[in-house]
């Protein structure tokens, strides 16, 4: 059974979607939600499905991301991950960090890249007219939103769309697409999953 960290920043719909995935027959179980972030509202939510939590608080490193991280670091050690899932955590991770995940590190990212990898990506897929967008889980490397791609969903690009009305209709396909793509992965089948 592999044991799985996940890291957010906010509310954390993405983390209820993994979280709620991982039962039965599941190759994989939550051990622990992690947030940059003691306020996040998606710590209550996991420690409501009595999912263990830890929060470590970037603001009082400053600029000192590897000291931040080196905290970040314990309680994923102390849980004994297996597998970590980026799911709305806002905060980009240095090479060493990633460097000790490598292989093992997920994300998802609401564009289909490598279109639009970093923020504003609905507004951008807009702007230059798209007729489709969507979400992305790759495995993270220390390029930023660049890792091999594990899975795409593809949504229309409606008349009339703003940022948030393509927003939305890609957030209900990033709760279809990471699940799917998190069973796979801790089954060991990297192969990309298209939706």
């Amino acid at each position: 059974m592999k044991r799985v960290a996940i890291l957010i920043s906010g509310g954390g719909s993405n983390m209820l979607a993994l979280a709620d995935s991982m039962t039965g027959d599941h190759p994989a179980r939550p051990v622990l939600i992690l947030s940059n972030d003691p306020g996040a509202a998606g710590l209550q939510k996991a420690a409501a499905r009595g999912i263990p939590t830890a929060a470590v608080d970037h603001r009082p490193f400053g600029k000192d991301r590897a000291a931040f991280e080196a905290e970040l670091l314990k309680p994923i050690l102390q849980a004994e991950a297996d597998i970590i899932c980026l799911a709305g955590f806002m905060r980009v991770l240095t090479p060493g960090f990633v460097g000790h995940f490598a292989g093992r590190m997920l994300n998802i990212h609401p564009s289909l890249l490598p279109k639009y990898p970093g923020l504003h990506t609905h507004q951008r897929a807009l702007d230059a007219g798209d007729d489709g967008a969507g979400c992305t889980v790759h495995e993270v490397t220390p390029v930023l939103d660049d890792g091999p791609i594990l899975g795409q969903a593809r949504v229309p690009v409606m008349p009339g769309d703003t940022a948030e009305t393509l927003a939305a209709r890609v957030l209900r396909e990033e709760h279809r697409l990471y699940p799917a793509v998190l069973r796979r992965f801790a089954e060991g089948d990297r192969r990309p999953l298209y939706l």
